[in-house]
């Protein structure tokens, strides 16, 4: 169970054995807490490397995509017993040193959600869509996509909710919906690094781009709460 204070570490993962090793390491190391590592079906030693680096591992029977694996991870971390959540990729983007700055704004009470922005990352199709979902949504984030987030414990039992269980994409839906809940959403300024292997899963082409385009277009557009004030679902 959950010690007091004491956050834990929620990776999602696919295929990504030759990083989350090192990732899950770093993270122990550096903070000292319990790192999940939620297996999203890989066909590679994912599961294998990341329990033999310290972690404990939920496999998955179905593949679930990053925001099924991410939602998996915060119901474990919340049934044992855990009131703050940090969500970073496994393919190395995301540095663990980066941690801190996300927690505190927690700690400091200003949000109940900290996302790792680094817009200087984005390719020509990323900052399309940024700006696109940016004027559809009326968000005012800069790193919209950024996987790199800490989310309290009343951000966790809203996202754990089975009202959040069919989003696709991990990042406008979700935010939408935090948004929805009256909760605060604060941008702190992060280091990330290139990925060590392999591509985007949103914007590895134009093509991909636009079918998540058009989705996430239709989810912002649902009862995933465009522009409600918080309170005008109740």
């Amino acid at each position: 169970m959950a010690e007091p204070g004491c956050p834990i570490a929620l990776i999602p993962a696919h295929n990504e054995e030759a990083t989350v090793g090192t990732i899950v390491a770093q993270v122990r190391e550096l903070w000292h807490c319990p790192v999940v590592v939620i297996d999203d079906c890989s066909t590679d030693a994912t599961a294998r490397t990341a329990h033999a680096a310290g972690a404990t591992v939920l496999p998955l029977t179905l593949q679930l995509g990053a925001w099924g694996a991410i939602q998996t991870g915060l119901r474990y971390a919340l049934r044992q017993g855990y009131r703050t959540a940090i969500t970073l990729d496994a393919d190395g983007q995301h540095e663990p040193q980066g941690i801190g700055t996300l927690l505190q704004p927690l700690a400091d009470g200003q949000a109940e959600i900290a996302i790792g922005a680094f817009p200087e990352r984005a390719s020509r199709a990323r900052r399309f869509a940024w700006s696109y979902f940016r004027w559809l949504t009326g968000l005012k984030l800069e790193d919209i996509t950024s996987g790199f987030r800490a989310y309290n414990h009343t951000a966790m039992t809203a996202l754990a909710s089975r009202e959040a269980s069919l989003l696709d994409y991990q990042d406008v839906g979700v935010l939408l919906i935090l948004r929805r809940k009256g909760l605060r959403t604060i941008e702190v300024p992060v280091a990330m690094q290139p990925r060590v292997l392999g591509a985007s899963r949103v914007f590895r082409s134009w093509w991909v781009v636009g079918k998540y385009m058009l989705q996430t277009s239709l989810l912002c557009l649902a009862r995933v709460g465009y522009n409600l004030p918080p309170g005008a679902d109740d």
